[in-house]
């Protein structure tokens, strides 16, 4: 079933991804007027802070990536660093393992997620720093604007040379303590905590610093080269049109900032007239999600429609208006409809 991108508030069918519509259910995405979850009853997720590797979402530019990560040779994959640099150097596997490391738990998120949706995971990461890499080989910081990054699969991106140049940018090799699943960039990938993840590429074999303004292949079709996470917030449980028994129930979810923390998490029950907030348990890291969660008392029996919402450290509040994700990540309310709520 085809969605109708000339509709108002319709979602056309990703390049990097299909959008059925059963995964718009899942997303529990509500409009004004417009109940799309109606016609689908989901369960609840569960709500964990790490996401097992076996899990974590996958995205690809082309679909020949995954077979091509199949046969990737750890002992012949060397990663050049060159450009306005003093001096160029070629990384084997041995070079990257020997520098020092850091462990740093990041929440990465597909710019395709709607709201309400699973394309995000939260890992624990081990890996170097760019910034002392690029310092060892003497990155021009005069000439340098952007840093690229080539993979074995023929993608590219860049990032600005000054975000490369921030402490909490990485080269990652170990994925929630194992070594980094081919299908997730083995042998190393890009972490930049707050950016979507086709700013965190994969598999890279050359990092270019780059004298000008870089538009990786994604920039080239239109998306956004920026790449900042919108703020986020989902429901994962109760379930989409799951009947509950009971007036006392705990609701229970995830809320992201990218950039930010969360400071706030809010939940409407009156369709955005008024909010209420929920309790955040405390991330490991300013750079993933929180979980939160709200304990709810029904006021009557029968069904009732909630919405979710998140403010980050810095005040910002989740917008309401629904956005396409193209160019730059979509925008708008999670919300859910939860049936037959007894309160005897």
């Amino acid at each position: 079933m085809r969605i109708d991108s000339s509709a108002p508030f319709s979602f056309p069918m990703s390049r990097r991804g299909i959008l059925t519509l059963g995964g718009l259910a899942t997303m529990g995405l509500a409009l004004p007027g417009c109940d799309l979850g109606s016609m689908w009853a989901v369960p609840p997720r569960e709500t964990v802070y790490f996401t097992p590797n076996d899990t974590f979402y996958r995205v690809n530019y082309n679909e020949g990536s995954y077979n091509f990560t199949r046969d990737l040779d750890v002992e012949q994959w060397q990663m050049v660093v060159k450009g306005v640099v003093k001096d160029r150097v070629v990384m084997k596997w041995r070079d990257l393992l020997n520098r020092e490391s850091f462990d740093q738990a990041v929440t990465l998120m597909c710019i395709d997620t709607l709201p309400g949706g699973s394309s995000l995971g939260t890992a624990m990461w081990r890996g170097i720093s760019l910034k002392k890499l690029l310092i060892d080989v003497g990155a021009d910081e005069e000439l340098a604007r952007d840093v690229i990054f080539r993979a074995a699969d023929g993608y590219h991106d860049s990032i600005p040379f000054a975000r490369a140049m921030e402490d909490d940018v990485m080269l990652a090799y170990l994925m929630n303590g194992e070594k980094l699943p081919k299908e997730h960039g083995f042998p190393v990938r890009l972490i930049v905590p707050g950016l979507y993840g086709i700013k965190n590429v994969k598999w890279i074999t050359e990092i270019e610093v780059y004298n000008g303004d870089y538009k990786g292949y994604w920039q080239q079709k239109g998306w956004t080269d920026d790449g900042t996470i919108h703020v986020f917030s989902r429901i994962d449980s109760p379930g989409h049109y799951q009947s509950l028994q009971g007036q006392a129930q705990r609701l229970r979810g995830i809320a992201f900032g990218g950039p930010e923390s969360i400071r706030e998490v809010q939940l409407s029950f009156d369709r955005e007239k008024t909010w209420v907030s929920a309790e955040l348990e405390t991330p490991l890291s300013p750079y993933t999600w929180v979980i939160w969660n709200y304990d709810w008392a029904a006021p009557k029996a029968g069904k009732h429609m909630v919405f979710v919402r998140a403010i980050d450290a810095q005040g910002k509040v989740q917008t309401s208006e629904m956005t396409r994700p193209q160019p730059s990540g979509a925008t708008g309310l999670h919300s859910i409809v939860v049936l037959d709520v007894v309160t005897v």
